[in-house]
């Protein structure tokens, strides 16, 4: 019996041991630390992004990676539009940089995006606040992905407004929400809501 005794406390400090050895602590209580770490590298080398760059004004867009958002370095043409305000043509430029398939580089460094072309952006109608953003497509209608690559994209952007919040709306007299984009979102735009704020 005491032999049993002094073998099981061995087998214990063996195994204790070898967790210790692994970078592992003991432990009683079932752990649960979510899925394995992706292999997706979602940065690409500097040769790549040197040879993406061009003339244009040198803006950052948010892609997906890895169910993630990602800042990317590009550069985009604001096409001139005398209809068009100074933010909603830097808006319209960004959301068609969002919209425009990724680059084999980034592809390559497991980078996409969510964001559809064809959407067209205006400015306020009657009533609305000045730095209101009206989208052809109400940002409800599209993918959770998809509207949190176009906010946290234009709140880091001329587009915004003072408090890097950004406007938006449907067209028409749709009702308008004010987003933010906080490092929650941008770490888990899937299952993280934007925060956002009716604006009456």
């Amino acid at each position: 019996m005491k032999g049993r005794r002094i073998r099981a406390a061995a087998a214990t400090a063996v195994l204790a041991a070898a967790l210790a050895g692994c970078g592992i602590r003991s432990t009683e209580v079932p752990t649960d630390f979510g899925p394995a770490p992706s292999r997706v590298p979602c940065v690409m080398s500097g040769s790549a992004i040197a040879s993406q760059s061009g003339s244009g004004v040198p803006v950052e867009v948010f892609l997906v990676c890895a169910a993630q958002l990602v800042a990317v370095d590009r550069t985009v043409r604001v096409h001139e539009d005398k209809a068009a305000t100074d933010r909603v043509r830097i808006a319209q430029a960004l959301l068609d940089e969002l919209a425009a398939p990724p680059s084999e580089s980034e592809k390559q460094a497991g980078l996409a995006t969510d964001v559809r072309g064809g959407v067209r952006v205006s400015g306020p109608a009657d009533g609305d606040p000045e730095d209101t953003l009206r989208f052809s497509t109400p940002p409800e209608d599209l993918s959770a992905f998809a509207l949190a690559q176009i906010v946290c994209t234009l709140a880091d952007s001329a587009a915004a407004a003072e408090d890097q919040t950004v406007i938006m709306g449907g067209p028409g007299d749709d009702p308008l929400r004010r987003y933010s984009c906080t490092p929650e979102v941008r770490s888990r735009p899937g299952t993280v809501a934007l925060p956002t704020k009716t604006v009456e």
